[in-house]
This record gives structure tokens, C-alpha cells and sequence, in this order.
């Protein structure tokens, strides 16, 4: 069965793997290991599916399918079409300099959100989330974003650090926001293919991503804080690149 972005029981789940529905996360009831979960496992495995896999208890799943018959299994479909990004790429190099926003590991929904909302303004080419350790795209996220998740490319990688590599051998320049810079963002020149890269408030930028970026660029600050919410820093930096462009 399933309603709205909720699939729930071993056949619709497997119906809905098959039918390439993109899917956020799998619920799995605690405790159970029976044929059902170990041949939709096996789904994953075959489609090479890397879905978020939570075991839960049953209570759970009875509160999220208001008591009808869930085998178990509870699927959240993705509320968005995940794009492809090397098609994203090569359609944006025929119509303009690509400007790419790359989000490594930006766990808080509302910033998520946030940070859509003025990429889509701007006319950011794509959105890049890792498929793992980010934040969900639910609907809290689409309602921050005023539904600019909903028209803005948004592509979901496996590795950064390879997303990274096949951006630089595009001829894509990587700058990477972050406080460890010395560089101010404002000297840069972005009137050339180029990605922003924007870290976690608690963690920053990975050290991967750090190293593979050709540029780092910091926003400075006068106060006693340390730093910037990541969905203000990212609307400092998105406007700036969108100033240059304008000229």
C-alpha cells in the first residue's frame, strides 16, 4: 500500500525498487530477519542501491501506517526527481557558464531548504547532495525552500570526493567556503564554470574535499561569533558569484 510519499509491505516496496522510484529510506522492523526483508535487501543489492536502512520498532511502524498491515517494511519515496549529473552538466555548458552548489554533508533540513531557495533565485545550474550522511529531502525541507526543491536540479551522489574529480576534468573550478581560508570570497573571479562547496556548521568541509578544491575562500567576520549559519554564508557567497556574472 502506500499514501502520499509513505510505501508500506514487502510487494509494493519491491514493486516500487523495480519501477526505479526513487526511495529516501527503508524502515525495517526491529527483530525481524524473515524472507521478505532478506529478497527486498537483495533488490537493493541487485539495482546497487545504497538506500538509509533504520530498524525500528513496531510501534513505529503502526503509528506511521495508522495500523494497517505493513509486514515490517515502510519505504519514504523521495518527494523529488533526482537529476543526473553528468547530463545536468553537459545541458548547462550549452546554454550558460555553469554555477554549481555542492553541500557536503549539511545535516539540518531548514538550512537545506534555506540554501535551495536562494540557489534557485540565483539561477544555480544544480544542487549536489552526498546519498549519505545528509540532510532528507522531506517535506519540512520543500516547505523551507518555498518549493524551489521542486524546480531546481538537485543530484544525489555516492562519493564527493569522485563528484569532485569528474567537476575538475569538466574544467569546473571548485572553490570551497571555509573558515581555515585566508582568501576573502570577494576576490575571486566566478565569470568561469565553477562549483561552491559548503560544509556542515559543526563539521566544515571533509579534508578530501578540502584538498581536491582549487580555491578557499572564507567570508570575513567583525563580531565575536565565529561564524555564519551555512544558509546565510551560502547566500553571501551564491549573490556574489551572481554580482560578477551581472557585470
Amino acid at each position: 500500500m502506500a499514501r502520499e510519499n509513505i510505501i508500506y509491505g514487502y510487494r509494493p516496496i519491491v514493486e516500487a525498487i523495480r519501477e526505479g522510484k526513487q526511495i529516501e529510506k527503508l524502515l525495517i522492523q526491529t527483530n525481524l530477519n524473515n524472507e521478505s526483508i532478506r529478497n527486498i535487501k537483495e533488490e537493493l543489492r541487485k539495482q546497487d542501491l545504497n538506500i538509509k536502512q533504520q530498524y525500528v520498532p513496531i510501534e513505529k511502524l503502526n503509528s506511521i501506517t495508522r495500523g494497517e498491515n505493513h509486514q515490517g517494511l515502510v519505504a519514504y519515496a523521495s518527494l523529488i526527481e533526482y537529476k543526473n549529473l553528468e547530463e545536468e552538466i553537459e545541458k548547462s555548458i550549452d546554454k550558460c557558464v555553469p554555477f554549481i552548489l555542492i553541500l557536503d554533508h549539511i545535516t539540518d533540513v531548514r538550512n537545506l531548504g534555506a540554501i535551495a531557495r536562494t540557489a534557485e533565485c540565483a539561477g544555480v545550474t544544480c544542487l549536489i547532495v552526498p546519498d549519505e550522511g545528509s540532510a532528507a529531502i522531506n517535506e519540512d525541507a520543500v516547505k523551507t525552500s518555498a518549493g524551489a526543491l521542486l524546480r531546481l536540479p538537485v543530484c544525489r551522489v555516492k562519493n564527493i570526493k569522485t563528484t569532485l574529480n569528474y567537476l575538475k576534468q569538466s574544467g569546473i573550478k571548485i572553490f570551497a567556503a571555509t573558515e581555515k581560508a585566508t582568501n576573502v570570497y570577494t576576490k575571486e573571479n566566478y565569470n568561469l564554470p565553477c562549483a561552491i562547496v559548503m560544509g556542515a556548521e559543526d563539521k566544515g568541509i571533509s579534508k578530501d574535499a578540502l584538498k581536491l578544491s582549487d580555491a578557499l575562500i572564507t567570508i570575513p567576520i567583525k563580531g565575536n561569533i565565529e561564524s555564519l549559519n551555512v544558509s546565510v554564508a551560502a547566500g553571501v557567497i551564491i549573490y556574489e558569484v551572481v554580482r560578477q556574472r551581472s557585470k
